[in-house]
């Protein structure tokens, strides 16, 4: 039977996951702001979780009706038949986004549609689900326009750049599917070299030693579908096993992507990391300051993520930086492809190298850029105005 899903991602990337989604054998892809509309089977659902390096979340679309009030609200959740979904036993969290709602206040809605969820399950089994907001079993999600309310089922659990991989409690600066979603827009593939010089804790050289490995991002941690009525064990096992069976060992030739960074510190992160992910084997990782940093092949991928200040102080540094940077890489990476990732929208004017192209991306709540440029051999331009 063909169900509807929503399948949220970092904004600036639902082309790519548009086409990822597609290649899974997804139906009806439809990119939306913050997200692609696809349809498909339930297992495609347990698919896309296991697959999806771009995705942030797989919402289930299990209902929608019109609305005018709060009353209205709670009629249309009640509506839907939610001891069919999941059991009362599972722990529930209900959240609402809006979008021109005519409703005061969300916190409300969110109080009526659980309360109308749990009342159902109340009057049809004489028990209500118990609510836990830190690690629910089961997450219902409601999108509310001006006429509509839609209800989700979220089949992912913790958001699917948790990969299970990252050992250190950091909050990391850019998360997984976000370097996922760079690799992809920097059109990056494992025959070619890819270095990153500021790895910082090795996300973007993990993520890419993923995809040479064909190794599926989620194949170590668990998801919300398996605390679902229709979650099958054994089909699910298939899965997964068919997934591992994809996996390739690094090339005998040695490693094709880099990692480096001025820090010890980072550099110990990004093994423990890589180790981790089981994927050490795909990089080498070195320290070494990105100012004097040679090319680790004549051609390729050059993927970072400079550092970007909010503070005067940092943001005096860091236009000290840029412009040794754009000399950097004009001498030693002549043939190479640069994508830097930033919120600092200086970035092409003083790193003095002409982008080919500018790719709004968010970074949570920051808006960002992907700077993409081709290095060749000559004299540096003369530094002018970008953003």
């Amino acid at each position: 039977m063909t169900e509807r899903f929503f399948a949220s991602c970092p904004r600036g990337l639902e082309g790519e996951l548009a086409r990822e989604l597609d290649a899974l054998g997804a139906s009806g892809v439809v990119a939306a702001e913050g997200g692609v509309g696809f349809a498909g089977e339930l297992t495609l659902a347990c698919r896309a979780n296991l697959e999806s390096r771009i995705a942030s979340r797989v919402l289930w679309r299990v209902g929608a009706a019109a609305y005018r009030d709060e009353r209205d609200l709670h009629a249309a959740a009640r509506a839907i038949d939610w001891p069919r979904l999941f059991r009362p036993d599972r722990t529930l969290r209900v959240d609402v986004a809006a979008t021109r709602s005519p409703l005061g206040s969300l916190g409300f809605a969110t109080l009526t549609i659980k309360d109308a969820v749990c009342d159902r399950f109340r009057d049809e089994r004489g028990v209500r689900p118990s609510i836990d907001k830190r690690e629910p079993d089961v997450r219902v999600h409601a999108h509310l326009t001006e006429r509509e309310a839609t209800f989700y089922l979220d089949t992912s659990g913790e958001a699917l750049f948790k990969r299970g991989w990252r050992r250190s409690r950091e909050i990391a600066p850019l998360r997984e599917n976000l370097a996922a979603g760079l690799l992809a827009l920097a059109k990056w593939t494992p025959d070619e070299p890819l270095l990153d010089p500021m790895c910082g804790s090795g996300t973007i050289a993990i993520e890419a030693a993923l995809i040479a490995a064909r190794r599926a991002p989620g194949l170590t941690r668990s998801f919300g579908f398996q605390k679902l009525a229709w979650y099958d064990g054994p089909t699910w096992q298939r899965i997964r096993q068919a997934a591992r069976d994809r996996i390739v060992e690094a090339p005998a030739g040695g490693a094709s992507i880099f990692a480096s960074d001025a820090s010890a510190a980072a550099v110990e992160r990004t093994h423990a990391n890589l180790a981790a992910a089981e994927v050490a084997p795909f990089v080498e990782v070195a320290r070494a300051d990105v100012l004097d940093r040679a090319a680790p092949a004549p051609a390729g991928v050059l993927l970072a993520n400079p550092p970007y200040g909010v503070r005067v102080d940092e943001a005096d540094r860091l236009a000290a930086l840029y412009p040794r940077l754009g000399d950097a890489l004009k001498s030693r990476f002549a043939g190479w492809r640069v994508c830097l990732f930033t919120g600092d929208l200086r970035l092409p004017r003083l790193i003095g190298l002409k982008p080919e192209r500018r790719t709004p991306l968010w970074n949570g709540a920051l808006e960002c850029r992907l700077y993409a440029f081709r290095i060749v051999a000559g004299p540096m331009r003369v530094r002018g105005s970008g953003g």
